[in-house]
């Protein structure tokens, strides 16, 4: 793959400027056919690394653009490799141009996020960072930006370098230990073992809870919006999304389907879950999306449960049980909707209703009208304030990839057995392997065990030019 030149059109379309980027070991030699400095007394590939050059690009004798060109030598550029950057003006259709002649000229169309995936290959990123690249360009809040500038800064890959460092050391005194069977003797200190052990297994475990966190912020807090059928959930989610995602009907099992989207309030994003309507129905796809309406109930870390305030009482009656046990652990906010219709004396009654039948903690309630907006602001203010994320800083080290936390709990569970281990005084070939164990899937984070097909499935969610 390295052996190629490739190219791409690394910016947006619409733009008044668009970036080509040529990569590999032709890529100065390539750009030098199809460009000519503006001073005819200079040419292009003799030109210093680091430097900006004007001048055009031909075709043949056809003038495309005026242009500036970059130039970067390997292995001081973001591949590694030699590197050019062709800025010219957005138009499409110079775009392509300059695309067709780079191509006529050697070149290959790259892949998507091959360009981060030769600087990972190249040594100068780890795996780790690299899929950082891909998170900083999906940020969409001050939370995810910071995240993903500590993973590419390299706070994540350190902290990790570090344990493998002290496991190795050990691991290695351990297994000398194997040459020298018959002796019976031992260069590991068994005491000064555990605590490192002890000392991982704590780090690694912070790494691991953290992920509830990581993924919260990153794809947004999950928030399950449920209730019985007309109850109002499609308004709300309308109101909160600001759009109309949802159809909105006064037919009975309207939503039939979970319908998600998220938002972003007060820097923190909410994944909303509107949720088929609770009720007994024989239609087959309508109990279908009532039973994903539990699924999503039991996933979700808020719970917003509709109740139409003027049958309130019937439909606390009626879905309690469903609804309440699957809650504990959860935050519940329970909403009585179409407060516009109803008096003062029926809210007083509803407040007494909600005191008697919700005793349970993070347990909140609110009165609104979805289809009015009245109260819908104090709605997302009570959001907010339950999110309880915690303030993140670029130093804050928070898991938030899937392929990581499943490495370090499969990290947790060997450092676990070594603990054991140690305590049973087991021999030392068995810790060995035990402890080689840990070292691989912190090892696999970074890259450094990490297979062809692993890496096809994490470059190829990459954009085209990253």
């Amino acid at each position: 793959m390295n052996q190629d030149t490739i190219c791409a059109i690394a910016t947006a379309q619409g733009g008044a400027i668009g970036s080509i980027r040529v990569s590999g070991p032709e890529a100065i030699s390539i750009t030098s056919r199809i460009f000519k400095p503006g001073k005819s007394n200079k040419k292009f590939n003799e030109q210093k690394p680091y430097t900006l050059t004007f001048g055009r690009i031909y075709n043949e004798e056809e003038i495309i653009d005026e242009v500036l060109v970059s130039l970067f030598r390997s292995p001081h550029s973001y591949t590694g490799e030699d590197c050019t950057e062709i800025t010219c003006h957005g138009s499409s259709y110079i775009l392509q141009q300059v695309m067709q002649l780079l191509i006529k000229n050697g070149c290959r169309m790259a892949q998507p996020g091959e360009y981060t995936q030769r600087a990972f290959l190249n040594g100068k990123m780890d795996l780790s960072q690299a899929e950082a690249v891909a998170d900083l360009i999906a940020s969409s809040s001050a939370a995810t930006h910071r995240l993903a500038m500590s993973q590419m800064r390299g706070g994540f890959s350190k902290e990790l370098t570090d344990l493998r460092g002290k496991l190795l050391d050990f691991t290695s005194m351990v297994e000398l230990e194997l040459d020298f069977s018959e002796e019976d003797v031992e260069f590991a200190d068994r005491q000064a073992l555990r605590q490192l052990a002890d000392e991982i297994e704590e780090v690694i475990s912070r790494l691991v809870n953290s992920f509830n966190v990581g993924n919260a912020i990153k794809n947004g807090i999950p928030v399950a919006i449920i209730g019985e059928t007309n109850a109002g959930k499609s308004t709300l989610l309308n109101v909160l999304l600001n759009e109309d995602k949802a159809i909105v009907s006064n037919i009975h099992g309207t939503t039939r389907d979970v319908i998600e989207d998220t938002v972003n309030m007060s820097g923190i994003t909410f994944r909303f879950i509107d949720t088929a309507g609770i009720r007994e129905t024989n239609d087959t796809i309508e109990s279908l999306g009532i039973e994903r309406t539990f699924q999503k109930l039991d996933q979700a870390e808020i719970v917003l449960w509709m109740i139409d305030a003027t049958d309130a009482n019937s439909q606390i009656i009626q879905l309690s049980e469903k609804i309440l046990p699957r809650c504990e652990g959860k935050h519940l906010i329970v909403i009585f909707n179409k407060a516009e219709i109803i008096h003062e004396t029926q809210k007083d009654s509803l407040r007494t209703l909600f005191q008697q039948n919700f005793s349970q903690e993070h347990t909140d309630m609110i009165f609104i009208s979805a289809k009015q907006k009245l109260h819908t602001d104090e709605l997302e203010k009570m959001l907010v304030n339950v999110a309880h994320l915690p303030n993140i800083t670029q130093n804050d080290i928070i898991v938030t990839n899937v392929r990581h936390y499943e490495a370090l709990t499969k990290a947790l569970e060997a450092i676990h057995r070594v603990q054991e281990g140690l305590d049973m005084q087991i021999s030392g070939d068995f810790l060995s392997q035990d402890i080689r164990e840990v070292i691989f899937h912190i090892s696999d984070i970074a890259g450094e065990v990490t297979n062809d097909m692993v890496l096809q499935n994490i470059f190829r969610n990459f954009c085209i030019g990253k």
